[in-house]
């Protein structure tokens, strides 16, 4: 019976042989059959030359002297192929010894890329999962041929294609190339919305960040197809519709429409507004013993009657959470209760409070971030691990994320933690460049073409550093600044920066003197909320003035002041050296919506300066600004900007001197020159300063009709009022000495247009300003341009 059963074995073994040998798969049942066993020997392996002969036994289900079976054998194929080690394997009996014959898989030499123009090598190797010195194995491969297909889709490329060969090296070794046709770049043709009344296609299309191609389409990347892009278009639409009322609005699709012919897509939104609410009846709930509900009702920033927001109601959860956090209510939830009347068509809201679930944060986990630190994402976070898991707290250190403009996408989700009582925050980003280029250029009588140049990177080394150089001048003008600012000094939100700068300016014809300068100043800054900043500051400056051809030692000893022809004597007065030792303080609010591009909110600031501690000056400079930004006609992408500055500054036991006046012009009355307003001296022409200046500006930026949009150019009319008045050095004292001013505290104004470029290099603006009112002795200035840049 045994005799039987071995000759049985070996015809089976002989009949299942070429089965192993056709692409090394085993069909159950082809060895044995399950209820038969049979039992080996020894093991032998042949064809191996880097695996050790010990490593493949190791995956052998059957051992010698046991018995196996067809599922055994089976399963040990299974795992010698899952090493990726091997190409083919076969299995045979020879005698009483099971063989076991492998192809080898090759060692990859080199990793290379043909045809790649859109991406460089190094980014192609980011992708791809074969490496030098890996072994070679075809499932690898076409992943491999997917991911950078997938790379130059996600790029706008949907007809690239990719070839991957193999040339033979000896040694059983292979340099692996993959070949790159990247094709046309496949761009979005048209953007349309279905089933939007409140707002315009247009309107629309300016919320989302997809955008149609158009002439510039060669030097940006948003008119293209993004998976991802889309998806953050859906919810830029959704928030839009939901801050202006539309509670009940949603996006019952999007669609992106491949026309392979043209190589375009077609994106469609289809959407169902709804109607637009107001808050009704707000109310404060709470559940929970010993919270008032009435001091958090101060805190809420929805206000019955005002149109209904979303962006209202989770900042007043935000608030109300971070305040009872602070009160020692780590777990107090706090959920909105809406109720409807569409009759009415208002939204009351009942915040109510209770006991949350008790969840720890585990960890805070932080993947896609190749440059920025660790820890300069995790400080935006006001939990740590081992806190209170907090969904709101969760959701402002995203947005705190977003607002840094370090990463393109940001994205915070949570998993589940070791036990049931914890969770995983899981921070996942995607980096971008946070360099910045800006320039500025002019042209004006005084100096000439003016123009400046600098260079700021706001996340220096990954550490959040802020670094900034600058270079400026024209042909009797050169200026040189540095500054660094740490953003959290000491780990705590708290800014401190110092910078370093030296001016130098020559004669000319509307300027009588050189003056150089030289200093440096430190910077502290406290957040007190969101929106409030207060700043601290020191600053000491040397500066020097020198008159051409003028003696000044000579003057100084009797008293007088002889200039050099055509130089005002208040100019000779100011010769000399001086150090100027000064502290400040500034109160900034900051409600912009976009501090880029901002359509909503305020930005004000009010700085004091005091000049005495220590040095040679003393005075005390007061100034102050606000701007205030609105959508006058949203859907024909009209935007209000109103703007109010003001300064005033006194000597402290002396007089205010030429250099710490205030000189203005056309950046702040455009249609005049830099210093082209305020006292000057009346033989001489020379700009004396101001004590005292206030200004004005309305402005309507629009489209520019007929103008296609994806060109970037939109226009502006503005008109601007203000004065610059009163001089220490209009009084009876200087006059004995022969300085005469003009001076006048009436009002200048202009009125212009302006041409805005959104262009690939940047914000490029030029402003044509017409004088309407002015004195006989301001110096006036038609044309100004502007501009910067982003890498």
């Amino acid at each position: 019976m045994t005799a039987k059963l071995i000759r049985a074995t070996f015809s089976a073994l002989l009949v299942a042989a070429p089965a192993f040998s056709a692409g090394g798969a085993i069909p159950f049942g082809s060895f044995v059959s399950s209820a038969e066993a049979a039992v080996v020997n020894r093991i032998v392996v042949r064809g191996n030359e880097r695996v050790d002969a010990e490593t493949i036994r190791a995956y052998m289900m059957a051992q010698p002297g046991q018995s196996f079976s067809s599922e055994q054998l089976d399963e040990s194929l299974k795992a010698l192929y899952e090493t990726g080690l091997f190409a083919d394997v076969k299995v045979t009996q020879s005698g009483g010894a099971l063989v076991v014959t492998v192809v080898e898989n090759p060692l990859i030499n080199r990793v290379a890329f043909e045809g790649n123009k859109r991406y460089k090598d190094e980014q192609l190797k980011g992708v791809v999962q074969s490496e030098a010195n890996g072994v070679l194995t075809s499932s690898r491969v076409q992943s491999d041929v997917q991911r950078i297909l997938e790379l130059y889709r996600r790029g706008g490329r949907f007809q690239a294609s990719v070839e991957a060969k193999t040339i033979q090296l000896p040694q059983n070794r292979v340099n692996l190339v993959y070949e790159v046709t990247e094709g046309p770049k496949t761009g979005v043709s048209r953007i349309n919305f279905i089933g939007n009344q409140a707002f315009s296609d247009s309107r629309l299309r300016n919320v989302i960040e997809t955008r149609e191609s158009g002439l510039l389409s060669f030097l940006r990347r948003s008119d293209v197809y993004d998976p991802d892009r889309l998806s953050a278009d859906e919810e830029k639409i959704r928030q839009y519709y939901l801050n202006r009322g539309y509670a009940d609005f949603q996006i019952v699709s999007s669609v992106a429409d491949l026309d392979r012919e043209r190589n375009v897509f077609f994106i469609t939104f289809t959407v169902d507004e709804g109607q637009k609410y107001q808050f009704g009846a707000i109310d404060v709930e709470s559940v929970v013993p010993g919270i008032d509900p009435e001091r958090l009702r101060r805190l809420v920033t929805a206000r019955e009657g005002n149109t209904f927001s979303s962006r209202d109601v989770q900042d007043s959860i935000e608030a109300m959470t971070i305040d009872l956090a602070g009160s020692g209510y780590a777990f107090a939830q706090i959920r909105p209760r809406l109720d409807r009347n569409p009759e009415t068509k208002t939204i009351g809201i009942t915040f109510v409070i209770d006991e949350g679930p008790r969840a720890y944060v585990e960890r805070i986990e932080i993947r896609g971030n190749s440059r920025t630190r660790d820890y300069v994402i995790r400080r935006e976070f006001d939990i740590a691990e081992g806190d209170a898991f907090n969904r709101v707290l969760i959701d402002r250190a995203e947005r705190r994320l977003k607002n840094l403009n370090y990463f393109k996408s940001v994205k915070i989700s949570t998993e589940p933690g070791a036990e049931p009582d914890r969770v995983v925050v899981v921070v996942n980003i995607e980096e971008q460049p946070t360099g910045e280029l800006s320039f500025g250029a002019g042209y004006s009588t005084a100096d000439g073409v003016i123009g400046d140049i600098s260079l700021t990177e706001r996340n220096f080394l990954g550490r959040g550093y802020v670094v900034r150089v600058a270079v400026g001048g024209g042909e009797s003008a050169r200026t040189y600044e540095f500054g660094f600012t740490d953003p959290y000094f000491l780990g705590r939100r708290i800014s401190a920066g110092f910078n370093v700068f030296r001016r130098e300016y020559e004669d000319n014809d509307y300027r009588s003197y050189n003056f150089d300068s030289t200093g440096g100043g430190l910077t502290f800054g406290f957040p007190i909320t969101e929106e409030f900043t207060v700043q601290l500051g020191y600053q000491i400056e040397s500066q020097d003035i020198n008159v051409p051809d003028y003696d000044y030692s000579t003057d100084i000893s009797d008293g007088t002041f002889d200039c050099t022809s055509g130089v005002s004597k208040a100019v000779c007065q100011a010769e000399g050296n001086s150090l100027v030792s000064s502290v400040s303080y500034s109160l900034i609010y900051d409600s912009l919506d976009n501090r880029i591009n901002p359509t909503d909110g305020i930005y004000a600031k009010f700085t004091q300066e005091f000049a005495g501690v220590g040095g040679d000056v003393s005075f005390m400079r007061t100034t102050a600004q606000a701007s205030y930004y609105h959508e006058v006609l949203p859907d024909a992408g009209v935007l209000g900007l109103l703007k109010v500055q003001g300064g005033h500054i006194m000597g402290l036991g002396e007089d205010v001197r030429l250099l710490d006046a205030f000189f203005k012009g056309g950046e702040t009355i455009r249609g005049f020159e830099s210093s082209g307003i305020g006292p000057r001296d009346a033989l001489t022409g020379d700009a004396l300063g101001a004590k005292i200046y206030v200004a004005g500006t309305a402005e309507l930026q629009f489209p520019l009709p007929g103008i296609p949009k994806e060109i970037g150019l939109r226009g502006a009319v503005f008109a601007d009022a203000g004065t610059a008045y009163d001089t220490d050095f209009d009084s009876a004292q200087y006059q004995a000495l022969g300085i005469f001013v003009d001076d006048s505290a009436s009002i200048r104004s202009s009125i212009g247009a302006s041409i805005l470029w959104a262009s690939p290099l940047g914000p490029l603006r030029a402003d044509f300003a017409y004088v309407l009112t002015s004195e006989e002795y301001d110096r006036k200035q038609f044309f100004r341009i502007g501009g910067g840049t982003r890498f």
